[in-house]
């Protein structure tokens, strides 16, 4: 069965900066730099590691290497953007969402590199070039380091800063620009930085999160209102996460543990941020079956190298739940760990399925992005989690077109999928 897609539907992939260019020197640099060699101490008690994952075919380090934790080079996108969109291209892609990289553009504070800003004014005209819509995205999780000095999204001083920022890539790169995410999944930094102390600044407290809650929620606002009064036909959104919570049981006391997990890390951040929203970038991976007391149960059936369970139905939940808003909708991001390329194929068009099913019933979904267009770095995983449509030797750069990315290239083109 063909299942066709609106017109004008948007299809590509994502990357962000600090995961594909390298070089780069910011708060996840440094943290990198510093940890390596314990991420890679915590890999090495795992004893069930796939040879596929220890001895990679595609080249590049191991989860038991500590250089495998450090992003250096990383892809070498920010020399090589215009091959990389080039491949896009053939793709059949018209879209891609990218990142600019704040730490770039303002190293030191007040100081605005113009150099920089001529490098991601280039990026969008080789997206313009190539027929690409491009989707900008102006904080993926780095700050420059200057930005912690003052505290950084615990502080009531990161909303103005950030919206400064903002407010500068817009007039300086507007007119060729008009989709415009500020933040990209909050809720993630939240939940690793504050909550479970994993990621930087490695802090657990919940008094802390419950500030950067609203500190985010206001940096958003904020850059919203500025965006809108320097580019009046810009489209501004945010990019969260949104896992598909349901309870474990159908006990009442699993139900009320789903829901508490529902408002925090679903909700909550679309109330703190009200109406500033022209659209909703949406991201969604997961599913997780909630217990008493808040204990998730996550399924071990189908699921990617990652041990992330593959639920597409999840995705029709998620976007059933936005319809109230009454606002466009992107999926900004959805992909899967797979280095062998066995289940992406499947992956995509079973996610696509749900998202049309949604589509039928209403619901303004107006474009999909992949996630991601290459194998890149995954933050505190380093190297070894393979998303990309199209594979990156780490020992040489080469890059390699997966065939599941010649599958979704099909559907591109076509604007339909079959089921």
């Amino acid at each position: 069965m063909k299942l066709e897609f609106p017109d004008n539907f948007f299809w590509g992939a994502a990357t962000s900066a600090h995961q594909v260019e390298g070089g780069n020197y910011n708060d996840w640099s440094e943290w990198e730099k510093a940890n390596a060699a314990r991420l890679a101490a915590v890999a090495a008690k795992r004893a069930d590691w796939p040879d596929y994952i220890l001895h990679p075919p595609a080249g590049g380090p191991t989860p038991l290497q500590p250089e495998n934790y450090i992003s250096g080079r990383a892809c070498d996108h920010y020399n090589r953007f215009e091959q990389d969109f080039d491949i896009a291209k053939q793709l059949g892609h018209n879209a891609h969402r990218f990142s600019i990289e704040w730490s770039r553009i303002e190293p030191e504070e007040g100081k605005f590199n113009e150099a920089e800003i001529e490098h991601y004014r280039k990026v969008i005209l080789a997206l313009r070039e190539r027929g690409l819509e491009p989707f900008v995205t102006l904080w993926h999780w780095t700050n420059p380091l200057w930005v912690l000095k003052f505290g950084g999204p615990e502080s009531k001083k990161f909303p103005l800063y950030f919206s400064r920022y903002a407010k500068l890539m817009v007039e300086k790169l507007g007119m060729s620009a008009r989709y415009w995410i500020t933040l990209n999944e909050p809720t993630s930094v939240i939940l690793n930085s504050y909550t479970r102390g994993n990621w930087p600044p490695q802090k657990k407290n919940l008094i802390l999160a419950q500030r950067v809650f609203k500190n985010l929620a206001d940096a958003h606002k904020l850059a919203y209102a500025e965006i809108h009064k320097t580019q009046n036909s810009a489209s501004v959104g945010l990019a969260n996460i949104l896992t598909f919570y349901e309870p474990a049981t159908k006990s009442l006391l699993d139900g009320l543990s789903a829901s508490i997990v529902r408002y925090f890390g679903n909700k909550k951040f679309l109330r703190l941020t009200g109406d500033s929203h022209d659209f909703f970038a949406t991201q969604y991976y997961m599913h997780a079956r909630i217990g008493f007391p808040l204990k998730s149960i996550i399924s071990g059936r189908n699921n990617s190298d990652l041990s992330w369970e593959i639920y597409p139905e999840g995705i029709y939940h998620i976007l059933k739940d936005l319809k109230k808003y009454k606002r466009p909708i992107y999926i900004t991001e959805n992909g899967i760990a797979d280095a062998r390329d066995e289940k992406r194929s499947e992956f995509i068009k079973a996610h696509l399925q749900w998202i049309h099913r949604a589509i039928e019933e209403g619901i303004d979904v107006r474009g999909y992005f992949y996630w991601s267009l290459l194998d890149n770095f995954e933050w505190d995983r380093g190297f070894w989690p393979r998303f990309g449509l199209v594979e990156v030797d780490y020992k040489t750069l080469e890059r390699k077109i997966r065939p599941s990315a010649w599958e979704y290239a099909k559907i591109c083109r076509e604007n339909k999928s079959t089921i």
